[in-house]
């Protein structure tokens, strides 16, 4: 099987990735691509489904009339946002979509104003990483990950309810919030330091055991999923770790976890279906080999062992 030939026969929004960091095509390459998301598949097929009020669904993170009587939707503004900042669309085709939300969007939580984020944090590190991605102010919500880190170096969305221990899939989401922000304002010296200390936490554990007990650090953490949405794996934190360019050698054991997922053919698995109401299918179902995952395993792989 021709890998690369399979993974460039695909969406726009994946193509242009492999395109650029699988297949080393030049930027005019990948660029032109990329420029296609705006009119072509998932990405034109996302934009269309969007409100005049500037939401998708009619809500925050959850869409409107929800009840709670089903399993989490993924179709609300700040899923729905997620997904195009992830898949690379420029920016500028959401032009006026900031200031849409801000004068019409809030929380579920409290009514809280949308780019002002709530409590919990997940949602704040989209937010962050959404509010940057748009041009909207979101400077006061990167300090909020400076208030809120917890003593043993992490974060976690239950901190609200007292928890005090970090969670990593709360200080994975963080990371990636705030590394969204350094990367588009530099940041400031608390911010980095905050995502440096979060980066520990993650490390110690070398991204798969508890410190306490030498269990894995969460049920399914070699369990490989797309959409990732808000779960941790090793290969989601792995990805983080290659996109803020840092090689830890405690990365090594979670890197030979993701190479010993792919299949004969070199290709990764879908391990898991998350339930939920979606717009459409962007993967294939469980036990089939799945197109995102192979290039964030292959890419991951590849930029560990040109370390």
């Amino acid at each position: 099987m021709d890998v690369l030939a399979w993974l460039r026969d695909a969406d726009p929004a994946l193509r242009w990735q492999v395109e650029r960091d699988l297949a080393g095509e030049p930027p005019e390459v990948w660029e032109a691509t990329r420029a296609r998301i705006t009119t072509e598949g998932f990405g034109a097929r996302l934009l269309a489904r969007q409100d005049p009020d500037g939401q998708w669904a009619g809500g925050a993170f959850f869409p409107a009339g929800f009840r709670g009587d089903e399993p989490q939707p993924w179709t609300a503004t700040t899923w729905s946002l997620n997904s195009l900042r992830e898949w690379g669309l420029d920016a500028a085709v959401l032009r006026g979509t900031a200031e849409l939300l801000a004068r019409t969007s809030r929380w579920e939580y409290d009514d809280l104003p949308y780019w002002g984020g709530e409590v919990d944090v997940c949602i704040n590190a989209w937010t962050l990483a959404n509010g940057v991605w748009l041009g909207a102010d979101v400077a006061g919500l990167a300090e909020w990950f400076v208030e809120h880190r917890l003593p043993d170096g992490g974060w976690n969305c239950e901190w609200v309810e007292g928890s005090t221990r970090s969670s990593v899939h709360s200080t994975l989401n963080a990371l990636k919030g705030l590394l969204a922000w350094e990367t588009a304002t530099g940041g400031s010296a608390a911010t980095r330091a905050a995502r440096r200390g979060g980066e520990e936490y993650l490390l110690e554990r070398h991204l798969l055991r508890r410190l306490s007990t030498g269990e894995p650090i969460v049920p399914g953490v070699g369990e490989f999923s797309a959409p990732v949405r808000w779960r941790f794996t090793a290969l989601n934190a792995a990805e983080y770790f290659r996109a803020a360019g840092r090689p830890d050698p405690r990365l090594a054991e979670a890197v030979e976890l993701i190479r010993a997922a792919r299949q004969p053919d070199g290709t990764w698995l879908q391990q898991r279906d998350d339930p939920g109401r979606v717009w459409f299918a962007v993967d294939v179902p469980a036990g089939q080999p799945s197109k995102w995952l192979t290039l964030s395993a292959t890419r991951v792989l590849n930029w560990w062992d040109a370390r």
